[in-house]
């Protein structure tokens, strides 16, 4: 770490003068320690990158104004969410006659629906991966051509899934909920932040009370 260097009296004979000492510290394990301090928090950052889950949320409409054509759900499929760990669901857009079916957050529940009602994403998504494990792993411009066409598939696909819950639902169930959309492939869902509509409240009372 450090060197002494000492400088003496070479007369010979005579009284030996008091010898003078001098230090140098040597600073290159502090700057390899530095180093490996620097390498640990750079890596330290890098492997605890914080976890997002994405959420969207459809533009807010002003109903009365007549302008501007407000969205109708006439593929789309709609996931509402109350306490007790109780979900329901129902094609197409909201009406009188309107069937609401319950369903749990099982394999053979939720992602089932999910699955059935987007089979035709699917069925493109996986001709896709059969596609892309044929292609050679240096092949970069097909690769990226089918990830062209994935996104293109996406895209395109019908399908609509809204998620509503009243205020009774936990965090819990809307992010488990979040997890099947993931697995089960969904290309477009929103998370509606109004929660549900009356007659929603309404259906899923009379559909407890059954």
């Amino acid at each position: 770490m450090s060197e002494i260097q000492s400088v003496g009296n070479s007369e010979k004979g005579g009284k030996k003068r008091a010898k003078k000492q001098s230090t140098r510290v040597d600073m290159t394990p502090l700057v390899d320690l530095a180093f490996l301090l620097l390498t640990f928090f750079v890596l330290t950052s890098t492997f605890s990158q914080p976890k997002v889950l994405r959420m969207i949320f459809p533009e807010k409409l002003d109903p009365k104004n007549k302008d501007i054509k407000q969205p109708e759900v006439k593929d789309g499929l709609t996931i509402l969410l109350s306490d007790n760990d109780k979900i329901f669901w129902y094609r197409g857009a909201l009406n009188a006659k309107t069937v609401l079916e319950e369903t749990d957050y099982t394999k053979k529940g939720l992602r089932k629906v999910l699955v059935e009602n987007n089979l035709p994403l699917l069925t493109q998504l996986r001709a896709f991966e059969k596609e892309l494990n044929k292609i050679d792993v240096k092949d970069t411009a097909s690769r990226s051509a089918i990830d062209i066409k994935v996104k293109e598939a996406q895209r395109d696909s019908k399908l609509v899934v809204l998620l509503k819950n009243d205020d009774k639902a936990t965090y819990r169930n809307v992010i488990d909920v979040m997890d099947e959309f993931m697995i089960t492939q969904i290309a477009k869902y929103f998370a509606v932040d109004e929660g549900m509509s009356g007659l929603e409240k309404k259906l899923i009372t009379q559909k407890i009370k059954i």
